[in-house]
């Protein structure tokens, strides 16, 4: 079964404006599916970390002479000698689109790849598969609404209602989890651990023990939607803080880990000046938590924090569609006062609330209402506060609360 992408338009547009671009992402998110099918007669080549099958790494000149492009080339960090090369062969031509590359963690790929083909590449970043693109509501979730018209969007606005949050969170967003039944997600989720540890780990950093690596990954995924302390996760691991934060550097790498800056402004009072750290994915997340089913995810102590990164992770997801992409904050100060996510688009910001819960109540914005008095001066556009009810409802006189999965009508 194929789901449209929400990036899909403009990784069209990107070929016909880039002489190369670069889908980037986790593994297994459908970086190579959504080449193949936008391009279908596209030559596909798979690059591999211990076999040099076409000799790209030993003559990477020879290997695009072998393989004329326009080509389809897959996890190109295993084959960095090869980005200088395809400067060298693009220069020849002015065609646009005459390579695409993937990658599945950016270990230098990325600085790679913007010293090598600057001016000649432009780089996207694919993430798991969206409520939105299961359901093909592409182009009409909340979020592009708010964004628009934060006055009035939520007037059209619609969900379904028996739609369960808690299948969702549990299985996460990898495509191919889409369309399994039910009772091996946890095989799948399993073997795609192990083979992240495998390929992505171990052939890029030198752990000895990865048994404590592993065990790292299980802390991560207990922590998501908290303020990062690495103090903290030294001590639970009995490992230095520069270790804790060189390993935390290579989730980022590998797209399994994303984090939001605090927001400062120009405020006086005393702010967080901690970033907060979300697992990419909350069907690995829950797998990491050895929560066994929907079921034991609905009374899990950590359901509010994994329902909270659901939520980051699809808004993040969908921010990747703008340009320029909205830049992420939260906001908290010392005394308690927070709002989960700040929205920087436009000059204007956007708070966002993030409750699971069924039902919500003017109390869920006391948050977003102390950061728009903290604020005074500053264009702050009406908050929503995201729950897991049935249709929007205002809260204040500038804040509603909106279903997670509410689209127009």
């Amino acid at each position: 079964m194929w789901f449209d992408r929400h990036l899909q338009v403009k990784l069209q547009g990107m070929a016909r404006n880039f002489k190369v671009v670069m889908l980037v992402g986790a593994r297994q998110v459908g970086k190579s599916s959504l080449l193949a099918h936008l391009y279908p007669d596209l030559k596909h080549l798979t690059f591999d970390p211990y076999n040099d099958q076409y000799g790209a790494k030993a003559d990477p000149d020879q290997f695009l002479k072998n393989f004329p492009s326009p080509l389809i080339l897959d996890e190109v960090q295993y084959t960095p000698e090869l980005l200088s090369s395809i400067k060298r062969f693009v220069d020849r031509s002015p065609e646009k689109g005459q390579y695409f590359l993937t990658g599945s963690q950016n270990f230098g790929l990325l600085k790679n790849a913007a010293e090598s083909l600057a001016g000649r590449v432009g780089i996207l970043e694919l993430n798991g598969l969206t409520y939105f693109e299961r359901i093909g509501k592409l182009d009409s979730h909340w979020l592009k609404g708010y964004l628009t018209h934060p006055q009035n969007f939520f007037t059209s606005l619609t969900a379904n209602p028996s739609e369960s949050i808690y299948d969702k969170i549990w299985a996460g967003d990898l495509p191919a989890l889409a369309t399994i039944e039910p009772d091996f997600i946890t095989n799948y989720l399993g073997s795609y651990i192990q083979t992240y540890l495998e390929r992505d780990i171990r052939v890029f950093e030198n752990i000895e023990d990865m048994d404590k690596f592993d065990r790292f990954l299980g802390l991560c995924a207990a922590m998501t939607s908290r303020e990062i302390n690495d103090a903290e996760f030294g001590r639970e691991m009995s490992l230095s803080s520069p270790t804790i934060k060189r390993w935390r550097g290579r989730l980022m790498a590998s797209y399994q880990w994303r984090e939001v800056l605090p927001y400062y402004g120009n405020s006086i009072k005393r702010l967080s000046k901690k970033s907060k750290g979300y697992f990419c994915d909350t069907g690995l997340a829950c797998y990491l938590q050895r929560i066994p089913s929907p079921l034991a995810l609905a009374s899990h102590p950590n359901l509010g924090h994994l329902f909270e990164s659901y939520c980051i992770n699809l808004i993040s997801t969908l921010c990747t569609t703008l340009s320029p992409a909205p830049k992420l904050y939260h906001w908290r100060t010392n005394g308690g006062a927070e709002v989960d996510l700040i929205l920087d688009y436009n000059g204007c910001l956007y708070p966002i609330e993030i409750k699971c819960k069924t039902s919500a109540a003017k109390k869920d914005a006391r948050g977003i209402i102390a950061f728009t008095e903290t604020y005074p001066h500053t264009t702050i556009a009406p908050g929503i506060v995201l729950y897991t009810g049935d249709y929007p409802l205002h809260l204040t006189e500038n804040c509603i609360a909106i279903p997670w999965n509410s689209y127009s009508r």
